[in-house]
């Protein structure tokens, strides 16, 4: 089966230059031209070409307008630009690279250098594509990994039911609050927020070092029953240690480690495993802390009923400035409802 052309737009108004340039082209390239300068937006937004060739002096909008507003446009922003124009001159080189300009070509252009020039944007065009197919392909491997080790907890733990999905919505959209508020935004920007909700769903996985008599115990739980359950922290960052030595994967580990060594911190020290405080805590720890005991709140137990929303959501504001990080509690106070409609 002949694999599919990399596909060229030229815009440009001149008929001699497009008919040249497709001529030059269509031997290794589909090519096609518009000469309007709107329609060439409408059709990059609709075709997605691979490269996108344009002159610059055109009518109604020059080629510096259409290069702005395709990168301007989530959909356009990440197609290659080459200028290909009369204007032979630094101050439009200038401009035209500063606005998002892959390469820039003078008229009158030699066949050669044209052809070179777009194979190179082609080059890492085809490149990125590679990459980004490689990068799906590893996060499904991840998601399908993660889904794995949650069912092996949620089934270790049989009390929990699907805590550990709904305390990752939860978390999103508290993060994506805070975000919109400004809430910690300095730290919250540098995360991928589906790599960090993703990750949260592993902030139990030390629950599969401790019993399973202990953790589906359907009496009240002894102090020394309380003491085992609290190794499951400590117990998962030793898990996911483990596993970074092994894989050298980095940043989605980093998160699970955070969420899975920090979520029973409190905010007045009296947490655990290190009885940190305040912002010694890290954020994840803080946030989830928040998403875990809501879902624990409204969760039926054997030693106790199931509270409601109404209920959860009062014990938790009462315990701002004592368990939970009182901006983090303030953001949730506003979107609690959003909380009791996930499944």
């Amino acid at each position: 089966m002949e694999n599919k052309k990399n596909s060229i737009l030229i815009i440009d108004d001149e008929k001699s230059d497009f008919i040249a340039l497709s001529e030059i082209l269509s031997d290794e390239f589909s090519v096609y031209a518009v000469k309007d300068s709107r329609t060439a937006l409408a059709t990059a937004e609709r075709d997605l070409p691979d490269v996108i060739l344009l002159d610059i002096i055109m009518p109604e909008m020059d080629g510096y307008d259409v290069i702005a507003q395709l990168k301007d446009s989530a959909i356009t922003r990440d197609i290659p630009v080459v200028f290909i124009t009369g204007l032979d001159n630094k101050v439009a080189e200038e401009k035209a690279l500063a606005l998002g300009g892959a390469d820039y070509i003078t008229k009158p252009f030699s066949s050669s250098v044209v052809k070179l020039r777009v194979r190179n944007q082609i080059k890492l065009v085809n490149r990125a594509r590679m990459f980004e197919q490689r990068t799906d392909k590893l996060l499904r491997l991840q998601n399908s990994m993660t889904s794995i080790l949650v069912h092996m907890v949620e089934s270790h733990d049989r009390l929990t039911g699907k805590h550990l999905v709904r305390t990752a919505e939860y978390l999103k959209i508290l993060v994506h609050s805070m975000l919109k508020k400004g809430i910690y935004l300095n730290e919250l920007k540098e995360w991928d927020l589906d790599i960090a909700v993703s990750s949260s769903r592993l902030h139990d996985i030390g629950k599969l070092t401790i019993s399973e008599a202990i953790l589906n115990k359907t009496q009240q739980l002894t102090k020394g029953d309380y003491e085992a359950i609290k190794l499951h922290t400590s117990s998962g960052e030793k898990i996911i240690n483990s596993i970074i030595a092994e894989t050298g994967e980095e940043d989605f580990l980093r998160h699970a480690k955070l969420f899975a060594g920090y979520h029973h911190e409190r905010w007045d020290g009296n947490g655990y495993p290190r009885n940190l405080s305040g912002e010694q805590i890290p954020l994840h720890g803080r946030i989830l802390a928040v998403a875990d005991v809501y879902d624990a709140l409204i969760s039926e137990r054997p030693y106790k009923p199931a509270y409601s929303h109404r209920q959860a959501m009062k014990i938790i504001k009462d315990d701002s400035g004592s368990k939970f990080d009182p901006q983090i509690v303030e953001v949730f106070a506003e979107v609690s409802d959003l909380f009791a409609c996930v499944p």
